[in-house]
């Protein structure tokens, strides 16, 4: 190879200047935000910057304040500018400016890894594993039919489900949906729903009682409470669930209240997990150093990115706590990817979250990875594996929607 093709490959300072930061906004089956970042030398990279419900306030964010700051930088300084973004906007963390600089993040990495020839992941340091364990979503509008239908997951080769039943008495119980899949952004206002702790607390355990009798010890369970309960409430949940093994409970209480998870702690030997609406390393410091929990679930999107969410995962790992990114449908196949190749990596992985999204999604955005054996694989093309079809994209204008809201049955706001 000459030393003009070698200059081309591993890019010189003038290869990686950023020369444009386009923001691309398209509901191919539902909203998306994503960052292309392009160098003088051609190369792009994607990011993802979606947040659920408040797309435009990050696309705002991106195409006002962050992408006028990019150009002309080095796209290879990837350390200094995640530090410029972050300690740059006197405004720190939140899901918008997390969000926001988690794109920016990624999209480098993906321009690093094209320029290096290589896959994220071995830029992280290679392999820890050959796949990645994940977990579907399975849910019904009674015990019954939620049984059915982690039976029909297990049929696919899951070897991990989470499970969502109806609750006695509430129309519309978090998780559980008539559609194909399950998105609970569906109106262009909030959806007013309504809650009953009782009654779910009573349902829970039934529901679990009846899935290990009808498909056995070796599945692995998960549940999610979605912030619902009060701590005491999450303890009882917690302990209740004990006999039937879960490989973690979710969300069990509001997360922004790092010490009511001692509470549950005192009272349970339940696997607990939390963290996908956090955005730092601040919002489960207590909760990590105190192993208070077992998994951390902040998202590579809505945690800074990849360079961001190394030092977390680093951290969790000191202290015996695993990973287990949130992947539900509203994040784009451009955050699996990424996530997949962290995944691949990071020595404390945990587990998966993965939703199928919609054929008009993944037409627009083409991806590498694959579900094999209960397992997603990622490739070796360089980078994260994932692009962008922009005309196709563009066929698919943005559609408000918003996220539902809960009030008890007093109609008090409640935790949705």
């Amino acid at each position: 190879m000459s030393t003009t093709q070698e200059t081309t490959a591993q890019g010189s300072a003038r290869d990686r200047e950023i020369v444009e930061a386009k923001v691309i906004v398209s509901c191919p089956g539902r909203n998306f935000v994503t960052l292309k970042i392009t160098t003088r030398s051609g190369v792009h990279g994607l990011g993802d910057a979606t947040l659920n419900g408040r797309e435009l306030a990050v696309a705002a964010y991106l195409q006002e304040h962050v992408a006028p700051n990019l150009i002309g930088r080095d796209a290879g300084q990837i350390e200094d500018i995640w530090q410029f973004l972050y300690r740059g906007a006197y405004w720190r963390r939140g899901p918008v400016t997390m969000s926001a600089i988690a794109a920016v993040d990624v999209a480098l990495w993906d321009i690093l890894g094209k320029m290096a020839g290589m896959p994220i992941y071995q830029l992280l340091g290679g392999r820890s594993r050959e796949g990645a364990l994940v977990y579907g979503h399975a849910n019904g509008r009674d015990i019954a039919e939620a049984s059915d239908a982690v039976g029909r997951f297990i049929e696919q080769g899951f070897l991990a489900v989470r499970a969502q039943c109806g609750v006695p008495g509430i129309k519309k119980a978090y998780g559980v949906s008539n559609a194909k899949g399950y998105e609970p952004a569906e109106s262009e206002l909030p959806l007013e729903t309504t809650w009953n702790t009782p009654r779910y607390l009573g349902v829970v355990p039934k529901l679990f009682e009846q899935l290990r009798a009808d498909h056995g010890a070796d599945v692995e369970l998960l549940h999610d409470a979605h912030h619902r309960l009060t701590p005491i409430e999450a303890a009882r949940l917690a302990k209740s669930l004990e006999p039937y093994r879960l490989f973690w409970l979710e969300d069990a209480t509001p997360a922004e209240d790092q010490k009511a998870f001692e509470l549950i702690r005192q009272h349970s030997v339940t696997a607990l997990a939390v963290g996908e609406v956090f955005n730092s390393i601040w919002d489960c410091k207590h909760l990590i150093e105190n192993q208070l929990i077992d998994y951390i679930r902040t998202t590579i999107v809505h945690g800074g990115g990849i360079t961001h969410l190394r030092r977390l995962a680093d951290f969790a790992g000191l202290h015996g706590v695993r990973t287990g990114f949130h992947g539900a449908t509203d994040l784009s196949p451009v955050t699996m990817g990424a996530a997949l190749h962290f995944d691949t990596w990071v020595p404390n992985f945990g587990i998966q979250e993965y939703m199928f999204h919609t054929d008009e999604t993944d037409a627009v955005f083409p991806h590498d990875y694959v579900l094999r054996n209960g397992r997603l694989h990622v490739g070796d093309t360089p980078g994260h594996g994932v692009t962008i079809d922009e005309k196709l994209a563009a066929k698919y204008p943005y559609q408000p929607k918003q996220l539902p809201i809960a009030r008890l049955e007093d109609g008090a706001m409640w935790n949705w």
